[in-house]
């Protein structure tokens, strides 16, 4: 299974950044490679909560449902089902005062398809455009959750 950590520090209030978060129609606000993010479940945010998210590029969806919950500490969403060449997919993340800020960390653990040729694949390009895909949303979380 691959990893990617990353991080950034957001100058709002955590309830802010943990709003935009866990609100499962709030992604297209703040990711710059998202079209749309519609629930499909009843509940919008919360332990459960489902989304299907479709891409900018027209082609590329993904539905996910969040997996753990410990409000302002940590959250996760599991991936269910995706046009990616990824078999499975978690990112979860924590929170921590840093400054006058809060650090947001991610940590995004996948496993590809295709067996040997999906490994080869993810060390020639689905590990960096995922990771420059992750820097550009924590960008647009950060813009979102400053300015907001």
């Amino acid at each position: 299974m691959a990893e990617l950590y990353n991080s950034i520090v957001i100058n709002a209030p955590l309830e802010k950044i943990w709003e935009a978060l866990t609100q499962v129609e709030e992604l297209e606000k703040y990711d710059p490679t998202v079209k749309a993010s519609k629930a499909t479940s009843m509940s919008k945010s919360g332990p459960g909560a489902q989304r299907k998210v479709e891409m900018k590029d027209g082609k590329n969806w993904f539905e996910e449902k969040v997996n753990a919950w410990k409000p302002y500490e940590e959250l996760s969403y599991e991936l269910t089902a995706c046009s990616f060449p990824v078999q499975s997919l978690e990112h979860s993340y924590r929170f921590e005062k840093s400054g006058s800020g809060i650090k947001v960390s991610q940590v995004m653990m996948y496993k590809v398809k295709y067996g040997l040729l999906g490994q080869i694949l993810d060390r020639l390009v689905i590990r960096k455009q995922s990771d420059k895909g992750i820097k550009m949303f924590f960008a647009g979380l950060k813009s979102y959750s400053e300015n907001k």
